[in-house]
């Protein structure tokens, strides 16, 4: 099976640059609707069907018109989409996104192997209280709420087949310009999924490219690999990875993560894409 994880910046060049690759499912945030020549060649969640109905997340003071999206790309898969339902109306036993938009999820299920759970999530910034005395963004706290959303598939450490990717604009392994702070803030995202039973598995070096020339900011021995620009930068002088893929131990043998951020391979989007591999009979 496989997979591509892809934050496409609301953009619409990415819908279209996606048909053209040779994937199964795509793992979408800030994923805008779909030009209507797109949408007449992939399935999307019924829920929120790619023609009508909502597109949207919510946030502080209203909502975007982009979301977290899982689209079925091939006929080499079976897709079960879960309705992600907001605290007003959902049910026991229902997935919750508390920021609607954020998390998307499906039973996906190969030819040959298990059903796996496959989940897009999205971390979006939050500033600080008005009686805080700053006017500092932060997306720690979003990212926990993902955290506790996703929570619901995992009952014990082991026993699972989760997938998890997405853009969770925090840092790996540092925190902001070598901050120890909120390098330890970041690191209880990371530790709490782990705990759960679902580490990150990537990307890291060697697959894909490391920031060059190097950011002081990097610890030396870091693996991470850039997976963002930002507006005064470019594929080839990206330094920041806010793109992870986490998942169950079971699945281990069977993965394989790849950042596809090469200059030439990076894609129409502020984001690079994340190729996912699931070994056949897995």
């Amino acid at each position: 099976m496989k997979i591509i994880s892809w934050n496409m910046a609301h953009r619409h060049e990415p819908w279209r640059s996606l048909l053209d690759m040779d994937f199964d499912l795509a793992l979408l945030q800030e994923a805008s609707k779909p030009p209507p020549e797109v949408a007449a060649r992939i399935e999307a969640d019924p829920a929120i069907a790619v023609n009508s109905g909502p597109w949207e997340t919510m946030i502080v003071g209203g909502k975007t018109s982009y979301r977290t999206a899982i689209v079925k790309l091939s006929d080499r898969i079976a897709v079960d989409w879960i309705e992600a339902k907001s605290l007003e109306t959902a049910k026991s036993r229902d997935l919750v996104a508390s920021w609607p938009g954020t998390l998307a999820a499906a039973f996906v299920k190969a030819p040959s192997g298990e059903a796996v759970i496959a989940i897009s999530m999205y971390a979006q910034w939050v500033r600080i209280h008005a009686r805080a005395g700053s006017n500092f963004l932060f997306s720690d706290g979003s990212a926990h709420h993902v955290v506790s959303d996703l929570s619901t598939f995992i009952a014990k450490e082991h026993g699972h087949r989760v997938l998890a990717a997405g853009d969770l604009n925090v840092l790996r392994g540092y925190g902001e310009y070598g901050d120890d702070y909120w390098a330890a803030r970041y690191k209880t995202v990371f530790d709490r999924m782990e705990i759960m039973g679902l580490p990150c598995v990537g990307p890291e070096y060697p697959k894909g490219r490391q920031a060059d020339p190097w950011r002081e900011e990097l610890p030396r021995d870091s693996r991470n690999v850039p997976t963002f620009y930002h507006s005064r930068q470019s594929p080839e002088t990206a330094t920041r990875q806010l793109d992870y893929v986490f998942a169950s131990t079971e699945l281990d043998d069977s993965l394989s993560v790849r950042a596809l951020n090469t200059p030439e391979e990076w894609g129409p989007s502020d984001h690079c894409r994340i190729a996912i591999e699931l070994a056949a009979g897995s």
